[in-house]
């Protein structure tokens, strides 16, 4: 297993969308999304090649991948390093991600 670093951004999305999803629809649903997002990163984990590389080309940023939450309209933003998973963020759907993303490698 490929250890999973989240970066400070990551980590603030995470507790964000979890607050997100309890207010608008309860404690068991804000429940569900954080242990959704908690299982994406395990199974990022697992295979940290296996999340999609297509929004590298959207945002222009090489390497940079995507593993969506199940049921959710959001995923975890990462690059594969040698050693680790590098997570940026936690982002839902509708956000405008090649603004978001600019800068986000060198950081």
């Amino acid at each position: 297993m490929t250890p999973t670093l989240l970066r400070p951004l990551a980590e603030a999305d995470l507790v964000e969308r979890t607050r997100y999803y309890r207010r608008e629809g309860g404690d068991s649903l804000g429940e569900r999304c954080f242990d959704a997002a908690i299982a994406a990163l395990g199974a990022i984990g697992r295979m940290p090649g296996a999340g999609s590389p297509r929004v590298d080309e959207l945002c222009g940023i090489p390497g940079l991948r995507i593993r969506r939450i199940v049921d959710f309209p959001c995923g975890w933003f990462y690059f594969v390093t040698q050693d680790h998973v590098d997570v940026v963020r936690l982002l839902a759907d509708a956000q405008d991600l090649p603004a978001i993303f600019a800068g986000t490698a060198d950081e």
